[in-house]
C-alpha cells in the first residue's frame, strides 16, 4: 500500500488575508469563475495562480473550442458525440448540461473580446476533431485558440476592480471548520514583501482549477506547472476523486527521440479534421476499419490503435501525412505547430511527422455536482480539476474548454447565490491532520518513470503491483525539507497514489483505462465511476457507484 502524508509539511504561516471567495488557477476555469463573480455580486475574490496570470494551462490549447453553432448541428447531436466519446460512464445530466449552454458561453466569450477566426459571412469558423459527426470546433489564430481566450479572460479580470490576484503561488492544504467545511487554504508565495513564503488566506469558499495532473508521467503535453496540486490537496481535505483512472494520451505527440522527457510538443487533432492521416513505416493507413470515423476515432480508439501497430511492427511511433495541406494553409491554419515543427528540424509540407501518444488530459478528478461543488462543502472544482461527469472514460475533443466555460460560470452563479448576503465573521478552524513527510525533488523522475512504465496507456495486474510497491517505497523513505520541489513532488506521488488504486480496482478495459489482462469492456460489473478517498493511515480506499442501468 502507499500511504501518503495527510498535511504537507511546512512553515507556519507569516501573513494572512481574507476573501469571500478564493480562486485557484488562471486557466479558462479559474478565470471564467473570478470573473463571473465580480460580475454579479460585491463579493471579494482572490484568485491565486502558480505562476504569471496569463500562463495558465488554457493557452496550450490548438485546437479549439466545441459547442453546437453550426448550422444542422443541434446540443442534441453534440450530446450523443459526447456519451459514445466517454464509453457509458458519463453524467448524463452534466452533458446535458455542458450541450444546451455551451453555445451561449461560447458567443459570450467572443462578446467579451475572444477574437473567433470567422468565414467571410463573418460567422465564426467551425471545423472538425476525433469523435464528431459534425463542424463544430470553434478556433482562433488558426490554432492558437487557447492564447486568444486566455488574452481575452485576463484583460477582463485586470479590469475588475474586485477581484485580487496573487502570482506564483503554490497552493498548499484546505482550511476547514470543526465541521468540515471549507474555510480557506495556505499557500507558498515565491516572491517579496509583505506576501511573501507561507501564508494563509481566510475565505466562505474555495474554488480549485489548478489544471491537470500530467507531471506524474515522464512525457506529457502538460507544462510543468501541471503537479496536480488542487487534486492532490481535496484528497488530503477528505473529498471524493472520481474516475481519475481515466487518463487520456493524445494520439498524435511529435516523437523527439526515445530519452526525450517533459512537456512534448502537440500536433492538434485539428490537423486531421482537415484530411491528415496516420501511416506506418510502409506507408499502411492503418486507421481504415478500426473505427467508421478512421482517422478521426474518439482519442482512446487512436491512441490504441497506434498502440497496437508499434507493438506488430517494432516501431518507436508512427507517422502523420499532411503533406497534402501545402504550404499555405500550415502556415494560416496551423501557424504555430507549423512553425513548432520547423523548429524541431520536420518540415510538414514535405516531410512525413514522426507521433506517439503521450498523456494529456485528465477525464477525472474532484469528484462536484453540477453546481462545481465537492464532498466537502464549500470547496469547488473546475475544469480539468474537476470531474463533473462530462467526460466518462474518454474526454471528446476540445470539450476541455467548454466544460470550463459552462462549468465556472454555474460555480460563479452557486457561490453568488450562497454567499449574497452580510458576511459572517470568520469561522473557527479544525485542527489540522499532523504533516507527513515530503518526497526530495529527485524522487519525481523515478516515480514518473514508474507510472509511464506501469500505468500508462497499457495496464496490467503484474504491473500495476509493481507500481504500488514502488511507489510506496518511494514515499516511505521521504524526508524532504519544506520547499516548492518538495510539495509538488508529494503531490505527485499523492495522485498517483489514488490513480494506481482506482486503475487496480477496474478490472476491465473501457476508454481511456486498458487493461491487457481484461481486454473486454464489462458493463455488468463496471459500468460506473471508482471513488477514491485517503483513509486516516493515507492509504487510498476505492468505492465502486454502479450508474443506474437504462
Amino acid at each position: 500500500m502507499i500511504a501518503v502524508p495527510r498535511r504537507l509539511a511546512a512553515p507556519s504561516p507569516g501573513w494572512d488575508v481574507e476573501a469571500d471567495v478564493v480562486v485557484v488557477g488562471s486557466g479558462i476555469a479559474g478565470l471564467t469563475t473570478a470573473l463571473h463573480i465580480s460580475r454579479q455580486s460585491s463579493l471579494r475574490v482572490l484568485l491565486v495562480t502558480k505562476d504569471v496570470l496569463a500562463a495558465g494551462s488554457t493557452r496550450w490549447a490548438q485546437g479549439g473550442i466545441a459547442a453546437a453553432l453550426g448550422a444542422g448541428d443541434s446540443p442534441d447531436e453534440h450530446f450523443v458525440d459526447t456519451i459514445v466519446a466517454g464509453a457509458g460512464v458519463c453524467g448524463e445530466a452534466a452533458v446535458r448540461t455542458l450541450v444546451r449552454e455551451g453555445p451561449a458561453a461560447v458567443r459570450e466569450l467572443a462578446q467579451i473580446g475572444a477574437r473567433f477566426d470567422r468565414g467571410a459571412d463573418g460567422a465564426i469558423s467551425l471545423g472538425r476533431e476525433g469523435g464528431h459527426h459534425r463542424d463544430r470546433i470553434a478556433h482562433a489564430g488558426g490554432d492558437a485558440t487557447g492564447a486568444e481566450i486566455q488574452r481575452a479572460l485576463v484583460t477582463r479580470v485586470l479590469d475588475a476592480t474586485d477581484v485580487r490576484v496573487i502570482e506564483h503561488a503554490l497552493v498548499l492544504d484546505l482550511l476547514t471548520t470543526p465541521d468540515g467545511a471549507a474555510a480557506g487554504l495556505t499557500l507558498h508565495v515565491m516572491g517579496e514583501g509583505q506576501a511573501d513564503g507561507v501564508g494563509a488566506v481566510r475565505a466562505r469558499a474555495v474554488v480549485l482549477a489548478t489544471g491537470g495532473i500530467g507531471q506524474i508521467y515522464a512525457s506529457t503535453t502538460n507544462p510543468s506547472v501541471s503537479t496536480g496540486d488542487g487534486v492532490a490537496l481535496a484528497l488530503r481535505a477528505g473529498a471524493i476523486v472520481r474516475d481519475i483512472e481515466f487518463v487520456q494520451f493524445h494520439p498524435t505527440v511529435a516523437w523527439l527521440g526515445r530519452h526525450s522527457r517533459g512537456q512534448q510538443p502537440l500536433v492538434s487533432e485539428a490537423v486531421r479534421g482537415e484530411g491528415a492521416h496516420l501511416v506506418d513505416d510502409a506507408g499502411i493507413r492503418f486507421m481504415q476499419g478500426e473505427h467508421e470515423l478512421a482517422d478521426l476515432a474518439p482519442r482512446d480508439v487512436v491512441a490504441k490503435a497506434i498502440l497496437r501497430r508499434m507493438r506488430e511492427t517494432g516501431a518507436e511511433h508512427v507517422w502523420l501525412d499532411a503533406r497534402q495541406f501545402g504550404a499555405e494553409k500550415w502556415r494560416v491554419r496551423f501557424p504555430t505547430i507549423h512553425e513548432t515543427l520547423l523548429s524541431l528540424g520536420i518540415d510538414p509540407v514535405r516531410d512525413l511527422i514522426p507521433v506517439v501518444p503521450a498523456c494529456h488530459y485528465a477525464s477525472g478528478g474532484v469528484r462536484t455536482d453540477l453546481s462545481g461543488e465537492s464532498s466537502v462543502p464549500g470547496l469547488f472544482a473546475c475544469g480539468e480539476t474537476a470531474s463533473t461527469g462530462v467526460h466518462g472514460a474518454n474526454r471528446l475533443a476540445s470539450n476541455s474548454l467548454l466544460e470550463g466555460l459552462v462549468f465556472g460560470r454555474r460555480i460563479a452563479d452557486a457561490v453568488a447565490a450562497r454567499l449574497g448576503g452580510p458576511a459572517d465573521p470568520p469561522a473557527d478552524l479544525a485542527p489540522s491532520p499532523d504533516a507527513g513527510d515530503l518526497l526530495d525533488e529527485p524522487a519525481r523522475a523515478e516515480l514518473q518513470a514508474v507510472m509511464s512504465r506501469d500505468v500508462g496507456v497499457l495496464r496490467d495486474a503484474d504491473g500495476l503491483g509493481a507500481a504500488t510497491k514502488e511507489i510506496g517505497e518511494l514515499v516511505a523513505r521521504a524526508g524532504g525539507r519544506p520547499g516548492t520541489e518538495t510539495w509538488e513532488t508529494t503531490n505527485l506521488a499523492t495522485v498517483a497514489a489514488a490513480l494506481v488504486a482506482a486503475a487496480t480496482s477496474r478490472t476491465e478495459t473501457r476508454g481511456a483505462h486498458w487493461r491487457d489482462d481484461y481486454p473486454a469492456r464489462d458493463d455488468e460489473n463496471w459500468r460506473g465511476n471508482i471513488d477514491v478517498t485517503l483513509r486516516a493511515d493515507g492509504t487510498a480506499g476505492t468505492d465502486y457507484v454502479p450508474l443506474p442501468r437504462s
